[in-house]
């Protein structure tokens, strides 16, 4: 069995020459291996994460897959951060083809950051506020049939779709990852409306235990993930590969003829999310939210 994303997705004959791809948090698990998808098919990849000897060893896998790639760093907690990335990629690149959001954290304790205009909980800024900044302050940059895949989760479920992130009283970790989730579900609907001719979808990629996600979890989850990443893969069909989990989102950054744009998509297929990510109104209500918490406009 391959263990390349775009051959499992059925896109590796797709030529993605001459299109640049940013790929956030794209030095482990699905992000890296989506980068080094994308580059196999051509793309030129900006790969991105905190970890520079991470990114600069991704660089060189993505060269060797015959792609052309550089590396940024950025901490996606700190917005002055986000935002010398985009004016680096801004330098660097015109226009921005493909768009992959794949960085994610889950924290066990609750923190609050500065967003830009508003104080918020530390999941909430990292997995949603960040690629709404960063995608706001490309915009001029990106394409006209530009491709924006935000990596979210079959845990968007589980959020209620309350967004009080301005206290961390009651804090718990998985709510608050649910809740990101969620919000990057909204986040591919309000940017399919705002970009006319262009495609944004969100995606549950799978569940990756050895991704890194889970690194700054609680003990107890932390220890649950690892004992499930030992088992055997009969035992635990639902756990898959960093490369396995990638086909999804480089499917929706590679195939000819992607999902409409807005869409949510499970194992290459149009899925039916959660009904806080279908009610009406909630795409545009956690818009503006997020243009108050980072004191940015689209318009």
């Amino acid at each position: 069995m391959t263990d390349r994303p775009e051959a499992l997705a059925g896109v590796d004959g797709v030529d993605r020459s001459g299109r640049t791809a940013l790929v956030t948090g794209s030095t482990s698990g699905v992000g890296r291996e989506t980068a080094l998808a994308l580059a196999r098919l051509g793309a030129d990849v900006v790969v991105h994460r905190r970890d520079r000897a991470a990114g600069e060893r991704v660089v060189r896998a993505a060269e060797r897959a015959g792609g052309e790639a550089t590396f940024h760093r950025a901490e996606f907690a700190d917005p002055d951060a986000v935002d010398a990335l985009a004016r680096r990629v801004r330098a660097d690149v015109d226009p921005l083809d493909l768009v992959v959001h794949a960085a994610g954290a889950h924290f066990p304790e609750g923190t609050l950051v500065d967003a830009g205009a508003a104080r918020v909980e530390r999941t909430f800024a990292v997995n949603h506020l960040a690629p709404f900044r960063l995608t706001t302050r490309l915009r001029d940059r990106l394409a006209p049939d530009v491709r924006v895949v935000v990596v979210a989760s079959r845990l968007h479920s589980r959020a209620d779709g309350a967004f009080d992130v301005r206290s961390v009283d009651g804090y718990d970790g998985l709510a608050a990852y649910a809740r990101s989730k969620l919000a990057n579900v909204l986040f591919a609907r309000g940017l399919a409306d705002r970009l006319d001719g262009s495609v944004a979808t969100a995606c549950h990629p799978g569940f990756v235990p050895d991704s890194g996600l889970w690194r700054n979890a609680s003990l107890p989850v932390s220890l649950g993930v690892r004992a499930l990443s030992r088992l055997p893969r009969r035992l635990v069909p639902f756990v898959d590969t960093a490369a396995e989990a990638a086909a999804t989102p480089t499917y929706l950054a590679a195939a000819p003829r992607p999902p409409d744009s807005g869409a949510y998509v499970v194992d290459c297929e149009r899925a039916e999310p959660a009904p806080a990510a279908t009610r009406p109104g909630a795409a545009d209500d956690l818009w503006a939210h997020s243009e108050d918490l980072t004191g940015l406009t689209w318009a």
